[in-house]
């Protein structure tokens, strides 16, 4: 996907530039040309020489040469460029980013280039948290810029916190992204995804191991491909911040259910990956339950999302959902996908090693309206996203 992309990487001072190194090993492996811009603390952690070898081209660091007075146009870069990523960058840097500071080879031809932007923030928790720093990163997506959300652990300053550059790895499939195919652009699909949490008093719930990481992975994967995406979530610990993304929390089924309901008819699509509760209880207590001893708590079904949405969805629409067994597996997925009116359905075996529940990986098998089955090897949950859309590409 990157064999002949033109990339600049932009390096700040920052301890981990080191990483910088390692992500450059990747573009230059994937294919791309790779033109690596420095700032002058760069230098202080990772030797130029370094990114050099690498690349296979001359790092610039400077207006002009000083020993022949060769100019390096931050105008011809920015025209040369299919994408500029700066891993890592500096709360200064992006400050200068935000306000068009130009004081540097790298701020300049930020300020130059017509292509999209990465921005991979690194620096200590503290830094990150402070209103200064949050209110420059909103200013540059503002601009268009993709920012790639610094993870949580431990930091060069020995706390321990959000603050940490990215994994190259996860940039590459980032930088990647920028450049697939828009197969989806001008549709409209919605996505559900994660648990939900039935109410048996104001302290206590029904629930399941859902994590919502399939369901956000799907939502960012089909975004990727152009279309806008009304992500229904139900409660998990993750955020999902994509322009092309609309997250609705909800709690309950019901609430899945009606959000549904609201917004299916307007959609091209729907991909209904989230794991909605089977059975809500009948009554719910406004006080905290305190009977000791058995406790008998009666259950209803919830409203089926899959089935009522199968009903109303017309021949121009694409429906697909998820089914996890236990036994019987491909048979179990053929009738849930014949009584729901699906297109294809995902099915997870909690037989299989990695897949299902909390993992970051999955294994999947798509089957299809036709009969047709599709087996998949086990994968990161983003690729078994970009299978999945692929199919869905496939229906439009």
């Amino acid at each position: 996907m990157l064999k002949g992309k033109k990339i600049i990487l932009g390096i700040t001072g920052s301890i981990a530039a080191y990483k910088a190194a390692v992500l450059l090993r990747l573009l230059v492996k994937a294919g791309a040309e790779v033109k690596v811009l420095m700032t002058a603390l760069a230098k202080e952690f990772v030797s130029p020489l370094t990114f050099a070898t690498l690349s296979k081209n001359p790092v610039l660091t400077e207006f002009f040469n000083p020993e022949n007075g060769d100019w390096n146009s931050h105008v011809d870069m920015g025209t040369w460029a299919d994408i500029y990523v700066i891993a890592p960058a500096t709360a200064n840097t992006m400050a200068k980013m935000a306000s068009g500071i130009a004081d540097n080879l790298l701020l300049t031809t930020y300020l130059s280039v017509r292509c999209p932007v990465m921005v991979a923030p690194a620096m200590d928790l503290d830094m990150l948290l402070h209103p200064a720093t949050q209110k420059n990163i909103k200013i540059l997506k503002s601009y268009g810029n993709i920012i790639i959300e610094p993870t949580t652990g431990e930091l060069a300053s020995g706390l321990s916190g959000k603050g940490r550059m990215e994994e190259p790895e996860y940039i590459l499939k980032q930088i990647e992204s920028v450049f697939k195919k828009k197969n989806l652009n001008n549709k409209k699909i919605l996505v559900t995804a994660g648990p939900t949490m039935e109410p048996i008093d104001p302290v206590r719930f029904i629930g399941n191991h859902s994590s919502g990481k399939m369901g956000y992975a799907l939502a960012t994967a089909i975004a990727e491909r152009g279309a806008e995406v009304e992500l229904v979530s139900g409660p998990v610990k993750m955020e999902l911040d994509h322009p092309l993304v609309k997250v609705l929390k909800v709690n309950s089924a019901d609430e899945m259910y009606k959000a549904c309901m609201k917004i299916f008819p307007e959609m091209d699509g729907a991909v209904l990956c989230a794991a909605v509760s089977d059975y809500t209880p009948e009554n719910f207590s406004k006080e905290k339950i305190k009977e000791k001893g058995e406790l008998l708590i009666k259950l209803k079904p919830t409203k089926d999302i899959a089935e009522e949405l199968g009903k109303i969805k017309t021949k121009k629409q694409v429906l697909a959902g998820f089914a996890l067994e236990t036994s019987n597996e491909i048979a179990n997925a053929k009738k849930k996908l014949k009584n729901k009116n699906f297109d294809f359905i995902v099915l997870n075996s909690l037989k299989d090693e990695g897949a299902g529940f909390q993992s970051d990986t999955n294994k999947i098998t798509i089957i299809e309206a036709s009969g047709k089955v599709n087996e998949y090897k086990k994968k990161p949950k983003p690729d078994v996203a970009d299978d999945i859309v692929d199919m869905l590409v496939k229906y439009f």
